[in-house]
C-alpha cells in the first residue's frame, strides 16, 4: 500500500477514536454510493454527522481542510441523501471535517463542525 494510503487509513482510525471519545456513535466507515465515499457516518443525539477526514504529513502546502473541494462536497451530499433514504432516517444532518496533521512524532486533530453546507 502506498504511503499516502497508509497515512489516510491511520487518519481515519484516529478520527473514529476521537469521535468515540467525544460521545459519537459510529454508524459506518467508508460507506460508498456510486462514486462517493463517506469516510465516517456518526450520530450524536438526533444529528447524523457526515465526516470527511483529511490527513496530511505536513501543512507546508496547506491545511488539511483546504483539500475538501466543491466536487467532493457535491458527492457527499448525494451519498448522504441516499443513506438517509435507504435507512428511512428522520434526523438533522451536519457535515464535519476532521483535519489531521502530523507534527513531529504526533498528530494534531482539529474537528471542524458544520464545516460546509450542502447546496
Amino acid at each position: 500500500m502506498a504511503e499516502h494510503n497508509e497515512l489516510g487509513k491511520l487518519g481515519e482510525e484516529l478520527a473514529v477514536e476521537f469521535l468515540q471519545q467525544n460521545g459519537y456513535a459510529i454508524l459506518e466507515t467508508n460507506w460508498t454510493f456510486q462514486k462517493a465515499e463517506i469516510d465516517i457516518i456518526a450520530q450524536t443525539e438526533n444529528t447524523l454527522v457526515i465526516v470527511e477526514v483529511k490527513t496530511r504529513s505536513s501543512i507546508a502546502y496547506g491545511l488539511p481542510q483546504d483539500f475538501v473541494k466543491p466536487q467532493k462536497i457535491q458527492l457527499l451530499v448525494k451519498a448522504v441523501n441516499e443513506y438517509v433514504l435507504a435507512n428511512d432516517l428522520d434526523v438533522q444532518i451536519r457535515f464535519d471535517i476532521i483535519a489531521i496533521a502530523k507534527e513531529e512524532n504526533d498528530y494534531k486533530i482539529e474537528h471542524l463542525q458544520d464545516a460546509f453546507y450542502h447546496f
